[in-house]
Formats: C-alpha cells, sequence, structure tokens
C-alpha cells in the first residue's frame, strides 16, 4: 500500500478565476467533454485557468474497464457526426495555439471511431490552420488500417499510453497489451509521425523496469515520454503502491534524456497533456531540442540554437 497520505508535493490548487470559468462555459454550450474533468485530473484548476484543455472525443463512456481509470464503462451512445465541427469551434473560441484530443474505448464501432478521429484532427486543422495537434489516441486493437485512417488528418504528435510497465500491464489495462501498444507506437513512428507515450508511476514497478520500457519504447522509435504519479481517483480503483519523490522523478527525467528521449515531462502531477504545448518548439524545429533538454538539467549554457 501507499506511505500513508499524500505527500506535500501532491497538493493542488481549487479549480476557479476567470479563464477556468472561460473554459467551463466553453465546454458546456458546446456539449463536449475533457478528459480533465472524466478523468478527475489534479491539473484541472492550472490547464483550465490558462485555457488550455484537452477534449475526450467519441463520448464519455468507454467500452474497456482499466482498473486505473475514472473514467465511466458502459454502453456508449452512438458516435455524434456533428461532433468533429464543435471541437473544432472550441478550439477557435478558446485561441488555442496548441490542442490536444483524446478518447474513450470504442470497440463497439465497427472502425473503433477512427472515421470521427480523422474528421476532429482535419476540422480544427481547417478552422484553426495555425494550431498545432497532439492527439492520444487508443490501441485500436492494434489494427494499422485504423490508425492510417485517423493518420489521413496529419497531426502533428501522436500519442498512445503505454499507462504501466509490461509486468503489470494485465493488472491494470483493460484488454490492451503491452507489445500491441508498442507495435502501434512503432507503426506510428514508421509513417514519419512523431510518437509520444506515458507511464503512470507507483502502482508497483521497479527502478529496473522503468528503464527497460524506456528502452522499449525507443527501439519503437518512440522519442517522446511523459512519467507522472498514478492517484487513485476512486476506491474501486487500484490502489497507490508508494509516492513517488519528485527528486526520483527528476532522475527519470536525465535518464530519459540522456538515454535519446527528444522530449522529456516527468513529475508527480504530469499527465499525458500537461505541459503538452512545451512540445511546440520539438515540433518546429526537431533538430536542437534533446541538445536543449539535455544542458537544461546539467544546468549548461544554452546555445542561440
Amino acid at each position: 500500500m501507499a506511505e500513508g497520505r499524500k505527500p506535500a508535493w501532491l497538493k493542488i490548487s481549487l479549480p476557479g478565476g476567470e479563464g477556468y470559468t472561460a473554459v467551463s462555459r466553453i465546454v458546456k454550450q458546446h456539449g463536449l467533454h475533457t478528459i480533465c474533468s472524466s478523468g478527475m485530473c489534479p491539473n484541472i484548476a492550472e490547464c483550465w485557468a490558462n485555457r488550455v484543455a484537452t477534449f475526450m472525443i467519441l463520448g464519455d463512456i468507454c467500452t474497456r474497464a482499466c482498473r486505473f481509470c475514472a473514467t465511466a464503462t458502459g454502453h456508449p451512445l452512438p458516435a455524434d457526426p456533428q461532433e468533429p465541427q464543435r471541437v473544432a469551434q472550441s478550439v477557435q473560441l478558446m485561441n488555442l495555439a496548441y490542442c490536444v484530443i483524446t478518447s474513450v474505448n470504442r470497440d463497439d464501432l465497427p472502425d473503433q471511431g477512427a472515421s470521427i478521429w480523422r474528421d476532429t484532427i482535419s476540422a480544427i486543422a481547417t478552422l484553426n490552420p495555425k494550431t498545432t495537434i497532439e492527439v492520444l489516441m487508443p490501441d485500436f486493437s492494434g489494427r494499422t488500417d485504423l490508425i492510417d485512417t485517423l493518420l489521413e488528418a496529419n497531426p502533428h504528435v501522436v500519442g498512445h499510453n503505454l499507462e504501466t510497465v509490461e509486468r503489470l500491464t494485465r493488472q491494470v489495462r483493460s484488454r490492451a497489451a503491452y507489445r500491441t501498444s508498442l507495435s502501434v507506437l512503432q507503426h506510428v513512428a514508421q509513417r514519419g509521425y512523431r510518437a509520444k507515450s506515458g507511464l503512470m508511476l507507483g502502482l508497483g514497478e521497479t527502478h529496473d523496469e522503468v528503464l527497460q520500457t524506456m528502452d522499449d519504447l525507443l527501439q519503437a522509435g518512440c522519442r517522446m515520454l511523459t512519467l507522472g504519479q498514478y492517484l487513485q481517483p476512486r476506491p474501486q480503483n487500484i490502489p497507490v503502491a508508494r509516492y513517488i519523490t519528485p527528486d526520483e522523478f527528476a532522475e527519470y527525467r536525465r535518464i530519459a534524456l540522456e538515454r535519446g528521449f527528444e522530449f522529456a515531462e516527468c513529475g508527480p502531477l504530469v499527465r499525458s497533456s500537461y505541459h503538452a504545448d512545451k512540445a511546440r518548439t520539438l515540433v518546429a524545429n526537431p533538430s536542437c531540442s534533446a541538445e536543449r533538454e539535455r544542458k537544461i538539467i546539467h544546468n549548461e549554457p544554452r546555445t542561440n540554437s
């Protein structure tokens, strides 16, 4: 079990402020779902106050029941063909420079929602040509034809989370397989897209298992990584095994960058899309971003590159 109460570094701010209210109003007016609220993200106050949100398409009911997740499980409503345009309009209203899109799993649909994914990305790009688009997609059961349907819309960053180390996958995830997720990321990278993945720590993984997972991701062609603390959202979810210290996260970030990741966001409150807009520099100028990141962690002087 976790070591007593939550440590001080996991304290979060309560939602509020003009920016938070504005984002909340837009989300409600357009009948949208966000992983910020349905996933009980600890950073909702900070992100919404800065007018940043991660949109969750294809409804808010998932066909899978992962033990870590707070999203409702059941029989989803039919997909809404008008949703892509509503999301695109909301991105425009929020004046987002960086937009993140995710979704529930829709194993009930013939294409598992891939066409809605494609149409949403395309609608955002058409209405917001200067907006960088990142997606955090499901595994689509490993079907490359469905992944390719999404990729037709040309998002800038394509994320798919491993969530945990290989040994714990069956305990934590529903239907998803570690090697299938790696194959998804490999396919994305081989198609020439920037692949991103994330893990929750504190589920009982070992230090060596985290490092092995980093190596597996790098071998698959994934060069963007997020590591954050798992927080049990509800009593029925899997309990926290341990709280990882900020120093440990800092060490993981150092190792990730030295191993070859171009982008590594690691910290107790980090989630897949937390500070995702930091990757804009990497997307715009990939040749110098990794070296800049390494200089930052070693307190080396920055160059003008």
